[in-house]
């Protein structure tokens, strides 16, 4: 969810360069960004426990002079880093989660149902605590990345037909919608002659996601088969994405594919919803013991998985149409 605040931020300030800390798996998304210094961060090696993350302060501090830093985490590992730079006499800015709104939120009783700051909100407020201020607005953020739309896996993709993506999976199980729903949903895409494509991580989604795939011929399973660039490339090419609260909601947006997604125990009011995103595109179940969880990993107290379960296939098919129908997506 950085990317467009980061987007926006140079923008605004195309003199500006930034040092970005993140998982490996981020620096192709910062790749479009020759203001950015990407600095992996290895929690298991280099970086691992207290003697890491000093390692990793060096490192750091060799790429400044800093005016400042910008925690957008505020976890233990990012505290400690910024409690380094504090004695370095650089000034440290932090994200404020709301974590007290949003226990009241997922509260069971006396909920307070309300949308909260968005985190791309929260993450503009964290630069403008260093006099950067951010206009969140729409902006073209498809021409951030290199589409390259001949050969390879996308020769799968019939332009004249509709193109459906369907990633079923979440980090959590919490926020996934069952299979068998799954299921249903691919049997009404198919019925129409849309194309559909799968999209979620190797080993078990993808073998998972295969065993759906074989049931109908306008099928096509890219799960663990694609690069971060192709994995991109392609979500560009779908007319729609049905997604969970999850990654791939966030990766269809960073190239405007319009996302139908499907909620469970979580809730867009939390601040996770996609950029840009209209909020009638987003599928739930209207039941008071929503949400449960911020995360989505917390165990169903009910024990029924009702979020889920009330979520049917008609519902999120008629969401599909909408997108499909509309003259032009507008968020």
């Amino acid at each position: 969810m950085t990317i467009p605040v980061i987007a926006l931020l140079l923008q605004s300030y195309p003199d500006k360069e930034l040092v970005v800390v993140s998982r490996p798996f981020a620096a192709k998304l910062l790749e479009p960004f020759k203001q950015i210094t990407f600095v992996p961060i290895d929690t298991k090696g280099a970086h691992k426990g207290i003697k890491g993350l000093v390692r990793l302060f060096k490192t750091l501090r060799g790429l400044g002079p800093y005016s400042f830093v910008a925690d957008l985490h505020n976890v233990l590992r990012t505290k400690l880093l910024g409690f380094l730079f504090r004695l370095s006499g650089i000034p440290v800015y932090k994200i404020d989660k709301g974590r007290r709104e949003k226990t009241k939120l997922v509260r069971r009783n006396n909920k307070q149902l309300k949308p909260l700051k968005s985190t791309f909100q929260r993450y503009s407020e964290v630069f403008a605590k260093g006099g950067i201020s951010i206009e969140l607005k729409p902006f073209d953020i498809r021409s951030l990345f290199s589409l390259d739309f001949s050969g390879g896996i996308h020769a799968a993709f019939d332009i004249s037909r509709r193109r459906i993506g369907v990633a079923p999976f979440a980090g959590h199980k919490w926020k996934a919608w069952p299979l068998e729903k799954v299921n249903l949903l691919l049997e009404q895409i198919n019925s129409k002659g849309y194309q559909i494509f799968l999209f979620g991580g190797r080993g078990n989604e993808a073998a998972r996601l295969e065993e759906l795939a074989h049931s109908y011929e306008n099928v096509h399973n890219l799960a663990g088969q694609l690069s971060m660039e192709d994995e991109l490339q392609a979500m560009s090419m779908l007319d729609v994405m049905v997604s969970m609260d999850s990654a791939n909601m966030h990766l269809a947006r960073l190239v405007d594919t319009p996302v139908v997604s499907i909620w469970g125990a979580t809730h867009p009011y939390a601040g996770f919803y996609g950029w840009q995103l209209p909020a009638n595109l987003a599928v739930q179940a209207d039941l008071s013991c929503r949400p449960c969880s911020v995360f989505g990993n917390k165990t169903c107290w009910r024990g029924d998985f009702a979020c889920m379960e009330l979520i049917t296939a008609d519902m999120v098919m008629q969401k599909i149409e909408e997108v499909l129908k509309a003259d032009k997506f507008k968020a």
